[in-house]
């Protein structure tokens, strides 16, 4: 998970409301029960000490949500009487959650926002292409690449060898300068969507042209769906599947590639001591004296993390800037801080792999992750 969205909630003070709330509306009662479902997160908001405003902010956002097209969840981040981030859910809470801290909670999104890749996918046709853009649950068209038009040969007569030559050169022209299109606008479209994954569906000779013309460094993110068609009204049933089961190759794979690579680090001879894993870090950092030192160095690739696991609860020191987090409140003073103040790990955690541009992999139990549940892969090594 690319973590760059959480940075306006940690470019301002807090304390932060944090909600979690199942926002589904799958039965006839779902309007009574999205009122008490409120009436509950005002309730332990009142009870954590929030200010007036920002609950009153916080209901307000909660009453405006459309009865159709809700994700299955929602988690609002508010300060100041105002909502400053939503972010839709594609896994619903268990329960509603609601807190009131000086750092927004932020650490159940790892879990509930889901780790899926965000997909650009093409849907091709000798004529050109409809552009989409997949992200948890949502869908939106980012537009189109249209080739030249051209006409088909009609009943002007009937064609000999030389005008049939012509006529399929003519169409191989054109489709050639279309395949051309496509794949310059994927390749202008590629940065800003914001994508981990390429999907080219459509008829099997033109999306294979396209994949042909992507730079490498697309091609080994792109996969060609069998399923899918640029013909209004077609089914997505055939190649919401196939996407699916591309994701899910994607992230195993990818977490399968950073957890050896942490093993690997974390294994370095003589980097850590055989008595503890919460010492100074190789390649890999492990437990949170070693995680809290690379955050602050911002020497953090990618932050692993297991939400069940013990180390996320624990209190850390912390100070105004995302890279002042320290073990030991001396230490935090030791920094600059004046007047260091306790937070969470995991959020503390998180607020500096943000801002740092670091990325996060959630880490199932029983996959071998991080002792404690936080870890980090690095960017380079002490």
């Amino acid at each position: 998970m690319e973590l760059g969205f959480l940075k306006p909630v940690f470019s301002r003070p807090g304390p932060w409301a944090s909600v979690y709330v199942e926002t589904t509306r799958a039965t006839e009662d779902a309007a009574k029960i999205q009122e008490l479902r409120h009436r509950a997160i005002a309730g332990l908001l009142v009870d954590e000490g929030a200010d007036a405003y920002t609950i009153r902010a916080v209901m307000e956002h909660l009453a405006s949500e459309p009865v159709s097209g809700t994700p299955p969840g929602r988690a609002l981040f508010a300060a100041g009487a105002e909502v400053v981030l939503d972010v839709p859910l594609v896994v619903p809470p268990t329960v509603g959650e609601a807190t009131w801290s000086l750092l927004p909670h932020v650490a159940p999104l790892a879990r509930l926002r889901g780790d899926d890749p965000a997909c650009l996918v093409a849907y091709i046709d000798r004529t050109g292409a409809d552009l989409e853009l997949r992200d948890g649950y949502r869908r939106e068209p980012v537009g189109q690449a249209n080739g030249r038009e051209w006409q088909d040969r009609g009943h002007r007569g009937v064609p000999d060898d030389r005008n049939e030559w012509h006529y399929r050169n003519k169409v191989e022209n054109a489709w050639n300068e279309t395949a051309d299109l496509i794949a310059g606008e994927l390749v202008r479209q590629w940065p800003q969507s914001g994508a981990e994954l390429l999907v080219l569906t459509g008829d099997a000779r033109e999306r294979r042209a396209v994949y042909n013309r992507l730079p490498e460094r697309m091609r080994a993110v792109t996969v060609e769906a069998e399923n899918g068609s640029r013909s209004p009204g077609a089914s997505t049933a055939g190649l919401d599947r196939e996407i699916a089961q591309a994701c899910d190759r994607f992230t195993q794979d990818r977490l399968t590639r950073t957890l050896e690579r942490f093993r690997v680090g974390r294994g370095k001879p003589g980097e850590h001591r055989e008595s503890s894993v919460d010492t100074g870090p190789g390649e890999a950092a492990e437990g949170i004296p070693a995680v809290v030192d690379a955050a602050r160095k911002h020497q953090m690739a990618t932050l692993l993390f297991t939400p069940e696991a013990s180390d996320g609860g624990r209190p850390v020191w912390i100070g105004p800037g995302a890279d002042d987090i320290a073990v030991q409140r001396g230490e935090a003073r030791a920094m600059g801080v004046p007047r260091p103040e306790q937070a969470r790990a995991d959020d503390a955690v998180l607020r500096a792999a943000a801002v740092a541009d670091c990325e996060l992999l959630l880490v199932p139990a029983g996959m071998g992750g991080p002792a404690g549940g936080l870890g980090a892969v690095l960017r380079w090594s002490s």
